[in-house]
């Protein structure tokens, strides 16, 4: 069995490595890594150039596994994803792999695809599978999407589902470049462009950590306090579209990986509440009249952690 201090120490090199090629946004890399050890997915939302690309790819080869890249655009099929049969003359079929068949996959502005082909990552990103002409293939052990979106309404979008938003275990903001960190990506650029990358961990690696962190203690009281959480915001006035159970399990599973990655063997409510929003936010909606008042996702999670007792 691996060692937590193993955990850290893992942590701290890939942080660290992935700082020398991308600079800044130090949180949504620890948001990367606590959703791999978690087995999910994240959603990213920004501005273009600003780095998304490069994270994936950077985070694939670090970890060692392999990547794909997929840009979103209204005319591209379920088939350009998942893959498909090509049939020859003679009545053979060749399957022809999707990017889907990845352990790190990069769905650069999902919103830009119809709602159809959104569709095709729901059953891989639940099920960790994909059906093609009825036919049922397994996808790798490791497998994460990282998905990009422009801002909601934004020309040319299709806003994602509820049921596909749901999808993602957490959500995060691409922010632009400060100009200190703007400086140094431009003094550095050629090194960025070119980096030698060598894997800090590898796939087996991934899946022992995984296992380690189903050990971690989650005390009868952090689970009452994470499904209180979620049913304040259930019973929020002014929430319209509200958490389901798959948020409490999000919740769940990070917070253990949280106090994993710190070096903790049990969950203490800080875990819970650093990873509240990025867990929570994509979830929910508020209600029309409750908007035009200037009420947003973020209020409503904000007040519900001020109104919700802290166990002790």
């Amino acid at each position: 069995m691996i060692e937590t201090t193993r955990v850290t120490e893992l942590s701290r090199r890939l942080m660290g490595r992935m700082s020398e090629i991308i600079i800044g946004r130090d949180d949504l890399k620890r948001l990367l890594l606590i959703a791999l050890l978690s087995g999910g997915h994240v959603l990213i939302e920004g501005f273009p150039g600003t780095g998304k690309t490069k994270l994936g790819k950077t985070f694939a080869q670090l970890i060692g596994g392999t990547f794909k890249r997929v840009q979103c655009v209204p005319d591209m099929l379920p088939a350009d994803i998942t893959g498909f049969y090509l049939y020859s003359l003679q009545g053979q079929r060749t399957l022809v792999e999707g990017p889907i068949f990845a352990n790190v996959l990069l769905v650069d502005e999902l919103n830009r695809a119809t709602p159809r082909t959104q569709a095709a990552l729901l059953e891989a990103m639940q099920e960790h599978q994909v059906t093609i002409e009825r036919d049922t293939f397994p996808l790798p052990k490791v497998f994460i999407v990282i998905a990009t979106q422009q801002e909601t309404g934004a020309e040319g979008t299709y806003p994602l589902t509820n049921v596909q938003a749901d999808r993602f275990l957490l959500r995060s903001l691409s922010r632009i470049s400060s100009k200190v960190e703007e400086t140094e990506i431009v003094a550095n650029i050629d090194r960025i462009e070119e980096p030698l990358i060598e894997p800090v961990t590898s796939i087996e690696e991934i899946l022992a950590i995984r296992e380690l962190a189903k050990t971690v203690y989650v005390s009868p009281h952090i689970v009452g306090y994470i499904t209180s959480l979620t049913e304040a915001l259930r019973m929020d006035p002014d929430t319209g579209n509200p958490p389901g159970t798959r948020a409490a399990i999000a919740l769940f599973k990070c917070s253990r990986v949280v106090a994993l990655l710190d070096g903790r063997e049990f969950v203490i409510p800080d875990d819970v509440k650093s990873i509240f929003v990025s867990a929570l936010e994509h979830r929910i909606t508020v209600k029309p009249e409750a908007e035009m008042d200037g009420v947003t996702p973020r209020m409503l999670l904000d007040r519900t952690l001020e109104k919700v007792p802290v166990p002790k």
